[in-house]
Protein backbone atom coordinates (compact mmCIF):
# COMPACT_ATOMS: atom_id res chain seq x y z
CA UNK A 1 0.00 0.00 0.00
CA UNK A 2 2.82 2.44 0.77
CA UNK A 3 4.70 1.85 -2.45
CA UNK A 4 4.66 3.40 -5.91
CA UNK A 5 7.17 3.10 -8.74
CA UNK A 6 10.57 2.93 -7.07
CA UNK A 7 9.50 4.53 -3.77
CA UNK A 8 8.49 2.79 -0.57
CA UNK A 9 7.43 4.45 2.68
CA UNK A 10 8.20 2.55 5.88
CA UNK A 11 8.30 2.92 9.65
CA UNK A 12 11.72 3.97 11.03
CA UNK A 13 13.98 1.27 12.44
CA UNK A 14 16.94 1.50 14.79
CA UNK A 15 19.21 1.25 11.74
CA UNK A 16 17.83 4.70 10.75
CA UNK A 17 19.18 6.44 13.85
CA UNK A 18 22.26 7.91 12.14
CA UNK A 19 20.24 9.12 9.14
CA UNK A 20 17.60 10.75 11.35
CA UNK A 21 20.19 12.22 13.69
CA UNK A 22 21.96 13.90 10.76
CA UNK A 23 18.73 15.34 9.38
CA UNK A 24 17.29 16.45 12.72
CA UNK A 25 20.57 18.07 13.78
CA UNK A 26 21.15 19.99 10.54
CA UNK A 27 20.69 23.51 11.93
CA UNK A 28 20.12 24.82 8.39
CA UNK A 29 16.78 22.98 8.45
CA UNK A 30 15.63 23.89 11.94
CA UNK A 31 13.55 26.82 10.74
CA UNK A 32 11.37 24.39 8.76
CA UNK A 33 10.51 22.23 11.78
CA UNK A 34 10.65 24.91 14.49
CA UNK A 35 13.54 23.08 16.12
CA UNK A 36 15.83 25.09 18.39
CA UNK A 37 18.03 22.45 20.00
CA UNK A 38 19.94 19.43 18.73
CA UNK A 39 18.72 15.92 19.42
CA UNK A 40 20.81 13.25 21.09
CA UNK A 41 21.23 9.72 19.77
CA UNK A 42 19.19 8.62 22.80
CA UNK A 43 16.34 11.00 21.80
CA UNK A 44 16.20 9.53 18.30
CA UNK A 45 16.44 5.95 19.55
CA UNK A 46 13.60 6.55 22.02
CA UNK A 47 11.49 8.15 19.29
CA UNK A 48 11.99 5.11 17.03
CA UNK A 49 11.26 2.67 19.84
CA UNK A 50 8.01 4.46 20.62
CA UNK A 51 7.01 5.04 16.98
CA UNK A 52 5.01 1.83 16.90
CA UNK A 53 2.17 3.68 18.60
CA UNK A 54 -1.08 3.87 16.72
CA UNK A 55 -1.59 7.15 14.82
CA UNK A 56 -4.93 7.60 16.61
CA UNK A 57 -3.16 7.83 19.97
CA UNK A 58 0.16 9.36 18.91
CA UNK A 59 -1.48 11.91 16.53
CA UNK A 60 1.60 11.66 14.32
CA UNK A 61 3.51 9.25 12.13
CA UNK A 62 6.96 9.48 10.57
CA UNK A 63 7.84 7.37 7.56
CA UNK A 64 11.19 6.84 5.88
CA UNK A 65 11.34 7.30 2.11
CA UNK A 66 13.31 4.54 0.40
CA UNK A 67 14.34 4.18 -3.24
CA UNK A 68 13.92 0.42 -3.59
CA UNK A 69 15.72 0.37 -6.95
CA UNK A 70 18.99 1.47 -5.34
CA UNK A 71 21.29 -0.99 -3.58
CA UNK A 72 20.04 -1.90 -0.11
CA UNK A 73 16.89 0.24 -0.60
CA UNK A 74 18.62 3.60 -0.03
CA UNK A 75 16.81 6.02 2.29
CA UNK A 76 16.43 9.41 0.60
CA UNK A 77 14.23 11.28 3.07
CA UNK A 78 11.41 11.34 5.59
CA UNK A 79 7.75 12.26 5.39
CA UNK A 80 5.62 13.08 8.42
CA UNK A 81 1.97 13.11 9.34
CA UNK A 82 1.41 15.46 12.26
CA UNK A 83 -1.51 17.10 14.02
CA UNK A 84 -3.66 14.09 13.08
CA UNK A 85 -7.28 14.81 14.00
CA UNK A 86 -9.54 11.80 13.43
CA UNK A 87 -12.69 13.62 14.54
CA UNK A 88 -12.29 16.49 12.08
CA UNK A 89 -10.65 14.15 9.55
CA UNK A 90 -7.58 16.27 8.87
CA UNK A 91 -3.83 16.03 9.18
CA UNK A 92 -0.71 18.04 8.45
CA UNK A 93 2.17 16.69 6.40
CA UNK A 94 5.80 17.62 6.00
CA UNK A 95 8.58 16.17 3.89
CA UNK A 96 12.34 16.37 3.75
CA UNK A 97 14.61 14.88 1.09
CA UNK A 98 18.38 14.83 1.66
CA UNK A 99 20.21 17.50 -0.34
CA UNK A 100 21.97 15.24 -2.86
CA UNK A 101 18.69 13.45 -3.73
CA UNK A 102 16.50 16.50 -4.36
CA UNK A 103 14.94 17.27 -7.75
CA UNK A 104 14.79 13.58 -8.69
CA UNK A 105 11.02 13.13 -8.23
CA UNK A 106 11.19 11.40 -4.84
CA UNK A 107 9.17 14.02 -2.97
CA UNK A 108 6.30 14.07 -5.44
CA UNK A 109 5.92 10.30 -5.44
CA UNK A 110 6.18 10.13 -1.63
CA UNK A 111 3.46 12.77 -1.30
CA UNK A 112 1.26 10.87 -3.77
CA UNK A 113 1.66 7.69 -1.70
CA UNK A 114 0.93 9.47 1.58
CA UNK A 115 -2.06 11.39 0.22
CA UNK A 116 -3.57 8.15 -1.07
CA UNK A 117 -2.96 6.49 2.32
CA UNK A 118 -4.54 9.38 4.22
CA UNK A 119 -7.61 9.66 1.98
CA UNK A 120 -8.30 5.96 1.43
CA UNK A 121 -7.00 4.16 4.52
CA UNK A 122 -7.41 6.79 7.25
CA UNK A 123 -10.51 8.40 5.70
CA UNK A 124 -9.09 11.92 6.00
CA UNK A 125 -11.09 14.78 4.46
CA UNK A 126 -8.29 17.30 4.21
CA UNK A 127 -4.51 17.53 4.35
CA UNK A 128 -2.56 20.69 5.01
CA UNK A 129 1.03 21.85 5.01
CA UNK A 130 2.84 25.00 6.11
CA UNK A 131 5.44 26.45 3.76
CA UNK A 132 7.59 29.53 4.25
CA UNK A 133 7.06 32.15 1.55
CA UNK A 134 10.61 31.86 0.19
CA UNK A 135 10.57 28.07 -0.14
CA UNK A 136 9.74 28.11 -3.85
CA UNK A 137 10.65 24.45 -4.41
CA UNK A 138 8.17 23.27 -1.78
CA UNK A 139 5.49 25.62 -3.05
CA UNK A 140 5.91 24.23 -6.58
CA UNK A 141 5.97 20.66 -5.26
CA UNK A 142 2.75 20.91 -3.28
CA UNK A 143 0.95 22.92 -5.96
CA UNK A 144 1.90 20.24 -8.50
CA UNK A 145 0.16 17.70 -6.23
CA UNK A 146 -3.10 19.71 -6.15
CA UNK A 147 -2.58 21.61 -2.90
CA UNK A 148 -4.05 25.12 -2.92
CA UNK A 149 -2.80 28.13 -0.96
CA UNK A 150 -5.61 29.06 1.40
CA UNK A 151 -3.96 31.41 3.86
CA UNK A 152 -0.98 33.43 5.00
CA UNK A 153 0.40 33.67 8.51
CA UNK A 154 2.07 37.08 8.46
CA UNK A 155 5.51 37.51 10.09
CA UNK A 156 5.17 33.94 11.37
CA UNK A 157 8.80 32.80 11.59
CA UNK A 158 11.88 34.75 12.64
CA UNK A 159 14.96 33.70 10.68
CA UNK A 160 18.25 35.64 10.70
CA UNK A 161 16.47 38.62 12.27
CA UNK A 162 13.96 38.72 9.40
CA UNK A 163 10.28 37.92 9.65
CA UNK A 164 9.07 35.33 7.16
CA UNK A 165 5.44 34.78 6.19
CA UNK A 166 4.21 31.20 6.19
CA UNK A 167 1.64 29.97 3.68
CA UNK A 168 -1.04 27.41 4.44
CA UNK A 169 -1.73 24.91 1.66
CA UNK A 170 -4.64 22.48 1.71
CA UNK A 171 -5.80 19.50 -0.28
CA UNK A 172 -9.46 18.71 0.33
CA UNK A 173 -11.11 15.51 -0.84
Amino acid sequence: MLEKNNIKLRIPELSDVEFMLNMENDSNLWHVSNTHNPFSRFDIEQYILSSDKDIYSAKQLRLMIDDINKPLATTVGMIDIFDFDAHNRRAGIGILIIANERNKGYAGIAIDILVNYLFTHLNIHQIYCNIEEDNHNSISLFESRGFVKTGVKKDWNLRNNNWIDEFIYQLIK
